[in-house]
């Protein structure tokens, strides 16, 4: 997003700050439908994207002093989205973090002979992959979270995300690393 607009957008932030609801009527409307998309991309479902949004603005509003920073804004709604739709994806699946086997061979113990399904079917297991996910720099996980939790194809994670595919290749390699590292030992 250019400069002036976020310059606009913490205009709106300050004056929404000081109960002005126009202010915050008109930054609804002008991050809708990034929001919106982004949910429905995430959790695969339109009525789930609606309650997610509504979610999420609400969380926007009764948080909106907490922004540190008003010209963060667009980041901060960012991560309030993705926490939103992964608390909801996560109530939906009853904590199964590994929809996708792929995940496996990307933590598989490369010395043990123990199949790596079945040692992390467990849940104690699965407590430890979302322990690490958590643990991983934010947009790292929210790519692992969405590529193999959500199974989102690339291009989807692209558009959810406003990046690059290779961005979100970058961002699915470091965070198969990092996550190789946290769960060693």
């Amino acid at each position: 997003m250019k400069e002036a607009n976020i310059q606009y957008l913490a205009g709106l932030v300050l004056r929404a700050r000081q109960n002005d609801s126009d202010a915050f009527a008109e930054l609804y409307g002008l991050t809708y439908n990034r929001v919106y998309n982004y949910a429905r991309h995430y959790l695969r479902d339109e009525y789930l994207a609606q309650d997610a949004v509504q979610e999420i603005y609400v969380s926007v509003l009764k948080n909106l002093n907490k922004l540190h920073s008003p010209t963060l804004f667009l980041a901060w709604l960012n991560r309030i989205s993705f926490h939103v739709c992964y608390d909801i994806s996560e109530t939906l699946n009853e904590g199964n973090l590994c929809a996708d086997p792929a995940i496996l061979d990307v933590i598989q113990d490369e010395h043990t002979d123990i199949d790596p399904e079945s040692r992390y079917q467990t849940r104690e297991e699965y407590q430890r992959l979302a322990k690490a996910l958590e643990s991983l720099p934010f947009q790292e996980n929210q790519v692992l979270t969405m590529r193999y939790y959500n199974n989102l194809k690339l291009e989807e994670i692209a558009a959810a995300m406003d990046v690059s595919r290779s961005t979100v290749k970058r961002y699915i390699a470091s965070g198969q690393e990092h996550l190789k590292q946290l769960l060693k030992g």
